[in-house]
């Protein structure tokens, strides 16, 4: 009897080769690029997986095969290594059956190299938020008839909400209106890219606000000096002044804001600026209010805020009244 050899005896190595979506194809690692060209075999069980031309390009051949779990142990036979790129899903069933097979103890096992080929990028899950709303706005009924205006009241919605979460500090609620808020963003650029005359998309409202905060932060990104806020609030104030080239300190402040919170602003824009403007004289709540906001936004007080803070004050002294649990 010939003994069998070690070469052949030898369980072989089995490496699942996953990749991101959110990747240009063919951009893959270099331990991934290694293990490909050094492999016996390479299957895909998705002939029209992304990365395919490129690997065939590269002259890696790539066989279209979804082998079970105990053909691919029967093909590393002898001790040969054989690739698995997989598909979007990740190979749940080899994967299993592998798992399967390995736990019954009566099967010689391949090692096993989960490799990740290329990684997602921070912000790489906004690609897919842009991909969902594409469809949305093309299969939708409600969605594909929106407009700027329609969706208009919703954005002040979610910002309001948005504040709420922050101050209830409520972490899950924080995370969920900041999607909601990102949410207005996306669908209104996506609304904005079917404009027949003055058409843009994400990438260039991303790419907007992108060299703004470039150009505003030459702290940053360029070569003056800023240690302390104060210093940063400087610079943003200047370059913000030679971008706008504005007449007066008060273009710019939205008139259709709450009515303390655009009280505030104005006195920041005068304070700022160093203007000397008596306030207005008159009869009515109206002129005490905006004294009060004035005063308020000297003291580094949001008037706007802290109304919030007292009407939820008396909201729980109203349910209090009412034997209503708060």
């Amino acid at each position: 009897m010939n003994a069998t050899s070690p070469e052949a005896a030898a369980p072989g190595r089995i490496v699942l080769l996953t990749t991101s979506h959110r990747v240009a194809p063919g951009l893959l690692s270099w331990p991934a690029w290694q293990a490909l060209r050094s492999a016996d075999r390479v299957l895909c069980a998705d002939g029209a997986h992304p990365q395919l031309p490129y690997l065939r390009e590269a002259g890696i051949p790539v066989d279209e095969a979804a082998p079970t779990a105990q053909e691919l142990i029967d093909t590393c036979a002898g001790g040969r290594t054989v690739v698995v790129v997989a598909t979007g899903e990740g190979e749940p069933a080899l994967t299993d059956g592998l798992a399967r097979l390995a736990g019954t103890g009566r099967v010689a096992m391949p090692d096993l190299e989960l490799l990740p080929a290329s990684y997602d990028l921070p912000g790489a899950r906004l690609l897919d938020l842009v991909q969902v709303m594409d469809r949305i706005r093309v299969e939708c009924p409600w969605s594909s008839q929106q407009t700027h205006k329609g969706l208009a009241k919703y954005g002040i919605e979610e910002a309001y909400e948005l504040v709420e979460a922050i101050e209830d500090g409520d972490r899950d609620e924080l995370r969920e209106e900041l999607g909601d808020v990102l949410l207005q963003v996306v669908f209104h650029s996506r609304i904005a890219e079917e404009d027949p005359e003055a058409p843009f998309s994400i990438d260039d409202v991303a790419g907007g606000i992108v060299t703004k905060l470039i150009h505003r932060h030459p702290h940053v990104f360029g070569d003056e000096t800023a240690t302390t806020p104060e210093e940063v609030k400087e610079h943003w104030l200047r370059t913000k002044a030679e971008e706008k080239r504005r007449e007066s300190v008060t273009e710019g402040i939205p008139l259709g804001q709450p009515g303390l919170a655009l009280a505030a602003k104005l006195a920041s824009r005068v304070r700022t600026a160093g203007l000397d403007v008596p306030l207005p004289t008159g009869d009515g709540i109206g002129y005490e209010l905006l004294a009060m906001a004035v005063r308020a936004e000297a003291a580094g007080v949001d008037p706007e805020a802290a109304l919030r803070v007292a009407a939820r004050a008396y909201r729980d002294a109203v349910r209090a009244a009412e034997g209503v649990p708060s």
